[in-house]
C-alpha cells in the first residue's frame, strides 16, 4: 500500500511517501522552488516522491493531508465567540478559507490526477505522529509544541505501539511558539524563520528580565499554561508586540541596528522561559504517563537547548525528537497516522536517518560540472583528499548522496570546515555563510568519540541537542564552542553514513580529533541546495575553497585541465 503524506496548508509545504509502512522518500518543495518556508503546494516533493518510489499517482493508495479543516473551522468559530466583539474580520474570513481549504480535495484529484482515498490528519496529531512512529520507543510520553494548528499550540499525549492517545492541550492564542515569534520580530529578526538567531544569540545575554518574562508564560501544574496577552497583538493579526510590552522592555530593534546588551538580555530571557515552560510541560508528562521516554515535536522542538534541558532535567531517560520537527514534517506524520493509527498497521522500524531527499548520478554530476564550464578532478578517495583539505583550513562543500529531510545539515549537503581553528567560525560566517558573527556552529563528530568531548553524552544524530563541550576540550574545538561553551552536536555513525563518517576519520587520523565544523550548505536566505547546479552556484558565489560533488572535486583555484579521470 502507498500512502502520501502532504503538508501544504501553511509554511514549509513537503511531501513523503510511504509504502507499506516504510518511509520511502521525504522532501520540502523549498529545495525545489528555492523558496524558503515556501507556501507553494509541494507539486515538485510530490513528484520527487513518485520517482523515487518508481510509482505514479495512480498508484497512491490514499493521500493523507496534515490538517482537518472542519475541526480548524469548529475550533476558530469557539475562538472568536470567546473574544467577541474585536474580531468581526476574522468571523468573516474564517469560513472562507476553510471554504478554499475544502476546494484543495477536488483541485487535488484533478490537477493531480488522484483516483485514491482522502484522508484528513489534524496538524497536532501528524506532529505526533511523525515523532512517536519514527522513534525507537514502544511506548512513550509525546509532546507537540508549536506556534498552532487547528487552533491548538500544544499538544501532549501518550504513544503506545500504533496508537496515540490524547492527554491535554492548550488552545491558541496561548502559545509558547508564538511568544517566541513575537520576540524574534522584536528583537528585529524574521519570525518563524530566524527564532535559531534568537537561540544563538542568548547565550550572550545576561538574566536581568527573565522574572519579568517568566510572567508571561504561567503554567498550571496540570499539562497547560497560560500566556499574558496584554504584552502581544499576534492574536489579533496585528503585528507581534504590544505596546504594553515596548514600554516594558523597550524600543524594538530594526533589522539593521547593531546588537545591543539589552538585545542579548531579552533573548536570554525569552528562551529562559521557553525552557522553563516546556520543562513543566515535560514534567507533569512524566508524571501522568510513567514513562521513562518522551518524543518531542513542532516547530518549538527545533530548539535544542530546550530539547537538551527536557532530556536531562524532565525525568525521562530517552528522547527522540525526528529531524524535521517543524511543520514539513506533517507530511510524514500524516502518512504515519494513517498507517499505524487508522488501518492499524504494526510498527516499523525506526528512523534511523535522515536520508531521504534527491540524489544524482555521476553522469549528472559531471554534467552539471562540464555545463557550468568548470575544471575537475576525480579522486579515487575523496574522504581523504577534503580531509587534507580541511586540516589546511580550507573550507569543504560536500554534496553527496540522498539530500536530508529537515532543516539541519547532516552531512550529505553540508560545509565543512577545521574545528580546531580559532579563526573558522569567523570565516564561514563572514565569507561563506554570509550571516550574523554572533551564530555558533556545530560539530560533526564521531559517535564512538562522542563521551571524549561532551558532558552527560546522548546520542544525537539530527543535531536537535545542544549540550556542553567538556572543559578540557574547549580549546581543542574553538570554532564550534559557543559563548556558553556549548555545542548543537551531531553524532555520526559508520553504518548511518560511511563516507561522511570516513571523512571525519580521516581528518582524525591527520590531527587527533574526530570533530570537523559541519553548516548547512547554503547561504543566509537560501533553502539548502538540492541539486548540483545548486550546489555550484552556491560554490562560486561564496568563499568556498573546494567542493566535493560526489567523487569529483572543483577547486577555487582551477586544475590545468578540464577533467582528469
Amino acid at each position: 500500500m502507498n500512502i502520501l503524506g502532504i503538508n501544504c496548508f501553511s509554511h514549509d509545504t513537503a511531501a513523503c511517501l510511504l509504502s507499506d509502512g516504510k518511509v520511502v522518500a521525504f522532501a520540502e518543495e523549498e529545495r525545489f522552488n528555492r523558496d524558503k518556508h515556501t507556501k507553494a503546494f509541494p507539486v515538485s516533493a510530490i513528484d520527487y516522491c513518485l520517482d523515487a518510489g518508481n510509482i505514479d499517482i495512480r498508484d497512491v493508495d490514499i493521500a493523507a493531508f496534515a490538517h482537518q479543516p472542519g475541526v480548524d473551522m469548529g475550533r476558530a468559530m469557539v475562538d472568536i465567540v470567546r473574544r467577541l466583539p474585536g474580531t468581526w474580520r476574522r468571523l468573516l474570513l474564517q469560513p472562507a478559507v476553510d471554504f478554499n481549504l475544502y476546494l484543495r480535495k477536488p483541485v487535488f484529484r484533478v490537477r493531480q490526477g488522484f483516483v485514491g482515498k482522502l484522508i484528513f490528519v489534524g496538524h497536532h496529531e501528524a506532529h505526533a505522529a511523525a515523532s512517536f512512529f519514527a522513534s525507537p520507543f514502544e511506548e512513550a510520553a509525546v509532546l507537540s509544541i508549536d506556534r498552532g494548528g487547528d487552533y491548538l499550540s500544544t499538544w501532549l499525549g501518550l504513544g503506545q505501539g500504533n496508537n496515540l492517545k490524547p492527554l491535554s492541550y492548550v488552545r491558541q492564542p496561548h502559545s509558547i511558539g508564538e511568544v517566541y515569534a513575537a520576540v524574534t520580530d522584536y528583537l528585529g529578526f524574521r519570525p518563524n524563520c530566524d527564532e535559531g538567531k534568537v537561540m544563538g544569540l542568548a547565550p550572550y545575554g545576561d538574566p536581568i528580565y527573565v522574572d519579568k518574562f517568566n510572567e508571561l508564560i504561567v503554567t498550571d501544574n496540570e499539562g497547560g499554561f497560560k500566556v499574558d496577552l496584554d504584552y502581544f497583538t499576534y492574536h489579533r493579526k496585528a503585528g507581534w508586540c504590544s505596546r504594553k510590552f515596548i514600554n516594558e522592555f523597550g524600543p524594538k530593534r530594526l533589522p539593521t541596528e547593531e546588537i545591543g546588551l539589552r538585545h542579548q538580555d531579552i533573548a536570554a530571557a525569552v528562551q529562559a522561559t521557553t525552557e522553563r515552560a516546556a520543562l513543566e510541560l515535560a514534567g507533569y508528562l512524566a508524571l501522568k504517563t510513567a514513562s521513562k521516554n518522551i518524543c518531542l515535536a513542532g516547530g518549538v522542538a527545533l530548539n535544542s537547548c530546550m530539547n537538551a534541558k527536557i532530556l536531562l532535567k524532565s525525568g525521562f531517560n530517552d528522547i527522540f525528537i525526528q529531524p524535521a520537527a517543524g511543520d514539513a514534517g506533517n507530511a510524514l506524520g500524516a502518512a504515519y497516522y494513517v498507517w499505524h493509527t487508522i488501518l492499524g498497521k504494526p510498527r516499523m522500524e525506526p528512523l534511523k536517518d535522515a536520508y531521504l531527499g534527491p540524489e544524482f548520478s555521476d553522469d549528472q554530476l559531471v554534467g552539471a560540472i562540464k555545463s557550468a564550464g568548470l575544471a575537475y578532478q576525480r579522486q579515487e578517495n575523496v574522504e581523504q583528499y577534503c580531509a587534507a583539505k580541511i586540516n589546511e583550513g580550507k573550507i569543504v562543500g560536500w554534496f553527496q548522496g540522498r539530500a536530508e529531510a529537515g532543516p539541519r545539515a547532516l552531512g550529505n549537503r553540508s560545509i565543512l570546515a577545521n574545528a580546531t581553528r580559532t579563526d573558522t567560525k569567523d570565516i564561514v560566517n563572514l565569507k561563506i555563510k554570509k550571516r550574523e558573527s554572533f551564530r555558533p556552529f556545530a560539530p560533526a563528530i564521531q559517535a564512538e568519540h562522542a563521551a571524549d568531548y561532551i558532558e552527560d553524552y546522548y546520542p544525537s544524530p539530527f543535531m536537535l541537542l545542544v549540550m556542553d563541550i567538556k572543559k578540557s576540550r574547549r580549546a581543542t574545538v574553538p570554532s564550534i564552542t559557543h559563548v556558553d561553551g556549548t555545542a548543537r552536536l551531531q553524532t555520526v555513525t559508520k553504518s548511518s553514513n560511511p563516507r561522511y563518517w570516513g571523512l571525519i576519520d580521516e581528518f582524525r587520523r591527520l590531527t587527533g580529533v574526530p570533530v570537523v565544523l559541519n553548516t548547512s550548505f547554503n547561504v543566509m536566505g537560501e533553502p539548502i541546495v538540492s541539486t548540483p547546479a545548486d550546489a555550484i552556484r552556491t560554490f562560486r558565489a561564496s568563499g568556498m575553497d573546494c567542493l566535493a560533488l560526489g567523487d569529483y572535486i572543483i577547486e577555487k583555484e582551477p586544475f590545468a585541465t578540464k577533467e582528469t579521470i
